[in-house]
């Protein structure tokens, strides 16, 4: 398959395709030299729990939805914006079809008002994996959200909760001196969560701004502890799709054009016109802030595209050096071409994955 029929490839028409490489030289020797990879001990549950993650764009859900099939599996998101239910077109959530093909969980499962930490997403998505195995059926984690994988995994990391007052105060703070200005003053405390967080991330940025003044230690200082608490019971298989730069930018850009065409204007107006509070932490989707603008008049629609197409692509930069530092992967894969559903087939039979 060439690179421009792919693109144009729906998540549920993934094909089967010879077996391709399964990770470049950079990957292995990350992968090989990680301090945190190792087998699964044998005191370990041997329930078996698939993780497919990736960038936003790289084709996660294709890839997870043909595992399922497979493996009689269920498909339990781990993606932060698609647990929200006002965009199921925007943020690229499963399909009817493709949802009558396999179980899908925590897809639009929530109001754009409500937050959602990586500690509640743990507990919904544990309570997810437990089902699937009274079930007999295989979880099949996917998203990109690394933050609440990691805490699934690994354990919560021990922050302290800081007083209402200051969250009260960082939320005022953000408002009076605008986001550029916040990040600036964060920054000078915590730079290292400042170039990790989407520049209109109000929830995350305010979060670091409290932790700092109720424990004077920056936030990233925290996460970057030892876990607390217990990790997760079960054995975690983790694939990682790694596409090539230049193709994801070419991906991002013809799934937000697609997106366009497909009618994804009147979904966001339909939110739009309902007048909805800014600070909901729903309204991050990528795409959102701009073509709100647009609906404005501060963007035309060109213009909100293609801010909306370069947000995007930096996430997706932020998204891949993040797995490169914070994950461990058994597998990765190459993209393009497509991910290779009989690789990962034969990987998970016999390695002892």
């Amino acid at each position: 398959m060439n690179l421009e029929s792919w693109l144009m490839t729906p998540p549920s028409a993934i094909t089967r395709t010879p077996p391709q490489r399964s990770w470049g030289g950079e990957w292995e020797s990350h992968w090989r030299r990680h301090p945190r990879f190792a087998r699964s001990s044998p005191a370990m549950a041997e329930q078996r729990v698939i993780v497919v993650t990736g960038p936003t764009a790289s084709g996660k859900s294709a890839l997870a939805l043909a595992l399922a099939e497979w493996l009689r599996g269920t498909v339990i998101n781990a993606d932060a914006m698609q647990t929200y239910n006002a965009f199921p077109m925007l943020t690229a959530q499963p399909t009817a079809a493709e949802r009558a093909r396999v179980p899908h969980v925590l897809y639009g499962v929530l109001p754009l008002s409500e937050a959602l930490s990586a500690a509640r997403w743990r507990a919904l998505a544990s309570a997810e994996i437990e089902r699937c195995f009274g079930e007999a059926r295989t979880p099949v984690l996917c998203g990109g959200s690394g933050l609440y994988l990691r805490t699934l995994m690994q354990g919560i990391a021990a922050i302290p909760e800081a007083p209402a007052e200051l969250r009260e105060q960082a939320n005022a703070d953000w408002q009076a001196m605008g986001a550029d200005a916040f990040r600036i003053r964060l920054a000078e405390h915590d730079p290292e969560v400042v170039a990790r967080l989407e520049p209109g991330d109000r929830q995350r940025h305010v979060r670091a701004w409290e932790v700092w003044l109720a424990t004077g230690r920056p936030i990233s200082a925290w996460q970057a502890e030892a876990p607390h608490g217990e990790p997760a019971p079960w054995r975690f298989v983790t694939i990682v799709l790694a596409p090539q730069r230049a193709w994801l930018r070419d991906r991002i850009a013809t799934r937000f054009d697609a997106m366009l065409a497909g009618g994804v204007l009147p979904e966001v107006r339909a939110v739009f016109d309902t007048s909805p509070d800014p600070r909901w932490p729903g309204l991050k989707a990528h795409g959102a802030p701009e073509l709100f603008a647009h609906f404005r008049g501060a963007l035309t629609l060109d213009d909100a595209r293609r801010i909306a197409i370069d947000h995007t692509r930096q996430y997706a930069k932020r998204q891949m050096t993040w797995i490169r530092h914070q994950m461990a992967p058994h597998l990765v894969l190459e993209v393009p071409p497509a991910p290779d559903v009989d690789t990962v087939e034969k990987f998970l039979t016999n390695s002892g994955a």
